[in-house]
Parts: structure tokens; sequence; C-alpha cells
């Protein structure tokens, strides 16, 4: 008798906790599908570089985007440049404050291609991560670091925020906002923009993953052709000028 009620017991169980998954399974899947798939193994874009001393270095600067770009963008500049990225998702304005000093390092850069915005936008518990005003702060006084290299910069637009991702988590509208501001801060000082947003726009559905702000790997290969051909051009301007 004691058998039969723990084989029942053990069946009740193991029925509920079916019940369970079929009832809230879903609902913890259709949460924010904006996580790329974790891939096995090292990503490349964090493989160390072993300098050519004859080529120019260049530095990568930004999100899960720049790290998926990374890769081939160092592919497209194979023999042109040493593209080296910092060693992390570089995330807020915030973070780039704390910790910028340690990516540049102590060698020197020819061009740098920076982004922040996407994390800086991010909606927690209803408030952006950083706010609008505290971004362009904070941009400005990374410019201000950056252009202490004497680097070739190049400020990387944020990539578009598609439809899909729960507005409680980012918005759509918040882009161009950002943008605009980093727009201001770029412009006064004389920086070079990769308009990567506006790029992108017309041809999300073809690369971008859906209802998600991270690209496909082809995608991230589209991105890349643009970010290495601003990148070659501010190599070729900067080797065009006359050595001091």
């Amino acid at each position: 008798m004691a058998l039969t009620r723990f084989r029942g017991t053990h069946f009740t169980g193991v029925l509920l906790a079916f019940v369970w998954v079929a009832a809230f399974g879903g609902i913890i899947e259709s949460g924010p599908r904006d996580k790329p798939a974790k891939k096995a193994g090292k990503d490349p874009a964090f493989a160390p570089v072993k300098d050519d001393p004859r080529l120019p270095r260049v530095l990568l600067i930004g999100d899960s985007i720049s790290i998926g770009y990374t890769a081939a963008v160092r592919e497209l500049l194979a023999g042109k440049a040493n593209v080296h990225r910092a060693p992390t998702n570089c995330g807020p304005t915030t973070k780039g404050l704390a910790e910028l000093q340690q990516w540049l390092g102590e060698q020197p850069w020819d061009v740098i291609h920076f982004n922040w915005g996407l994390h800086d936008l991010r909606l927690i518990e209803g408030k952006h991560q950083v706010p609008l005003e505290a971004y362009e702060k904070n941009l400005r006084e990374l410019v201000g670091r950056l252009k202490k290299t004497n680097a070739t910069l190049i400020w990387c637009t944020t990539t578009p925020v598609p439809p899909g991702v729960a507005p409680t988590f980012r918005k759509s509208e918040d882009v161009p906002a950002y943008n605009a501001a980093a727009r201001r801060v770029m412009e006064e000082n004389g920086i070079e923009i990769d308009d990567l947003y506006s790029f992108a726009l017309p041809r999300l559905g073809e690369i971008q993953l859906p209802a998600n702000v991270h690209f496909t790997a082809e995608g991230s290969r589209v991105l890349a052709k643009q970010v290495a051909a601003s990148i070659a051009k501010a190599l070729t301007a900067r080797a065009a000028k006359p050595k001091q």
C-alpha cells in the first residue's frame, strides 16, 4: 500500500512539474529578445593581435554590436592595419569613463573607431541606464580623453532598435535622440562620423535578427564592410598628412 502511495505521489509531482513548464516556460522565453545566442568556444573578436610594426594600429571600442563585426573588420584590413579592440563589451558611457585608460594601454594608436549608446539608452525599471543629458556630458569627457591620444577619431552612431524589442527594455525612438546628442559632441570636436545607424536602417530586415538589436552573422559582415571602409579612409588621410 505504501509503495502505491509513493508511486502516486511521484507521478503527481512529475505531472505538476510538466504543467508548470507548459504554463510558465513560454512566459520565460517571451521576455526581451535582446541577447544573441551564446556560441561555444572563444569569440575571435578577443583573439590576441600580434602587431606588424610596419602597419598602423587601430582600436575598436564598442558594445556587442562591435564585437560582432570585429573579426570581419580585422580580415578586411589585413595587411593594412593592426586591428585591436577593447577586451570587453564596452557597455554604457559610465563604463567607458571607468575603464577607458586601461583599454587605451601604453602604445600609440593611429585610428580609434568608437561608440557608446545602446547600453546608455537601455531602460531599467522605466529609467534610462544613463539619461540623455548625462550621456552627452559623459561623451564630452570621453572625447576629451581620446583626443589626447593624437589618434584619428571616428565616432560610430548607435545602430537601430527594431520593432518587436520589448518597449520596457529599449525604445526605437530613443536611438535618434541619443545619436543626435552624440553628433553635437562630435561636430563640435571635428570628429568624423561613421553613420552606421543610417547605413543599417533601410536593410534591417536582411541583416538584423528579428525583434533583437543584434545582427546575423552575415549582417555583422555587412556592417564590417562599412566600418572597415571608414577606417581605411581615415588611414589614407592620416598617411597623406605631412609628418611633424
